[in-house]
């Protein structure tokens, strides 16, 4: 009976790794795009909404985006419904290495930043970037992520994506400017 009372302590000790996974509610990409074409730059804003990935017990972080999540398809109106076939399916999954224990580390309040090498995963693309973020814990089990410094996108390189060019082309974007700023605000939750 004592060994079992002693055990208590030890097992108290051990760090336990939290599974982290994202809260689509509360998670979500802004990027503005200034339109060119036409008598004066115009800026509109974009969001990917209900970003859904985890990060798993070997550190592996997977976000799969589908084209369903952005504000894109609603400025069509009604769309044929061969569309929500290829809506709901997967575009792209960036992924990067993350290890849990330095989010489980936290205390309330601190922050931590990472700067997390994404490899943006495709049929068609096949890149990495690094990208600076800062993990705030807000509570027990929440952390807030937002970028670490100013984010953007490369316009050049959007409209050079045969996949990119297309949609943008729907939207009425024929000429983008070269600097397209991104606002990353998401919320991991242990599980």
């Amino acid at each position: 009976m004592k060994a079992l009372i002693a055990l208590i302590p030890l097992l108290l000790a051990i760090p336990v790794h939290a599974d982290w996974q994202l809260d689509p509610a509360q998670s979500q990409v802004q990027a503005s795009i200034t339109q060119l074409n036409g008598e004066a730059p115009q800026t509109h804003h974009h969001r990917v909404r209900d970003l859904q990935g985890d990060i798993s017990s070997d550190g592996t972080l997977r976000l799969p985006l589908k084209l369903s999540q952005t504000d894109m398809l609603e400025r069509f109106g009604e769309l044929p419904s061969w569309i929500g076939l290829l809506a709901n399916t997967t575009l792209v999954t960036l992924v990067a290495k993350m290890p849990p224990e330095r989010l489980d580390a936290l205390d309330i309040g601190e922050s931590l930043v990472e700067t997390l090498e994404f490899q943006v995963q495709s049929d068609l693309v096949n890149q990495q970037e690094s990208v600076p973020l800062r993990f705030t814990r807000e509570g027990l089990n929440e952390i807030r992520v937002t970028h670490a410094e100013p984010m953007a996108m490369d316009g050049r390189a959007l409209m050079a994506n045969t996949t990119m060019r297309t949609v943008l082309s729907l939207l009425g974007y024929q000429q983008i400017d070269e600097h397209v700023p991104v606002t990353l605000n998401a919320l991991l939750i242990n599980r």
